[in-house]
């Protein structure tokens, strides 16, 4: 597969090659593909979302991204048990860290993080040179750490699902549900990558 032509197809979904990984079950590659910061625009008029099917973010996800890999096999984040170690493999390319507050952060995405599947090829995996570095290195004010109103994430601290979800669930919490979480906004990558606060409203709901 010709991964220019692939990367040139998923733009026109609003999705993008977020990393490419080697494949831990084999020597071949594993291409880890991702909602874009023009995702919203191109999902909010499809079938999917316009029909309001059941899970209509992966129900489009699978029908898109079968249609891009061309006969190549395929995996998502929806399907299981068992689950696909997604993490795992993401981690394991050059493209994706461990941000100061636990959750991965992406070169471009921030951490404003959409994986919608990924595409198995049998060609083998081209590590990159020189490889890349987290942003979080170069993040001198580092504003994550204090941005959650509750410190239900923070440096150091297991994820306080509760604590988050009964924000959520609070007056106070409004902002987080119609913006996005405090959090990932804070990041300096994530205000560039300029993700749609309608996206994040979405997430945040079906997370609730």
């Amino acid at each position: 597969m010709n991964l220019t032509h692939l990367s040139a197809e998923a733009a026109t979904h609003g999705l993008f090659i977020m990393a490419e990984c080697p494949d831990p079950e084999g020597n071949g590659t594993i291409v880890l593909i991702g909602a874009d910061a023009t995702f919203w625009d191109v999902f909010t008029i499809s079938r999917e979302y316009k029909n309001n099917v059941p899970d209509p973010v992966d129900t489009w996800s699978k029908r898109i991204i079968t249609r891009l890999a061309d006969g190549q096999p395929t995996v998502y984040p929806s399907d299981g048990p068992p689950y696909a170690p997604f993490i795992q493999w993401a981690l394991g390319s050059d493209q994706f860290f461990q941000s100061p507050v636990g959750m991965m952060v992406h070169q471009k995405a921030g951490l404003m993080i959409s994986i919608r599947g990924a595409i198995k090829l049998s060609q083998p995996y081209l590590a990159p040179t020189p490889s890349a570095a987290s942003p979080c290195v170069t993040c001198v004010k580092k504003p994550c750490l204090t941005a959650c109103p509750v410190g239900a994430l923070g440096q150091d601290t297991a994820y306080d699902v509760p604590a988050c979800k009964a924000y959520l669930n609070s007056a106070e919490g409004t902002d987080c549900m119609t913006q996005g979480c405090a959090v990932r906004r804070a990041c300096p990558v994530s205000q560039r990558f300029d993700r749609p606060a309608a996206q994040s409203a979405y997430h945040m709901s079906v997370f609730v």
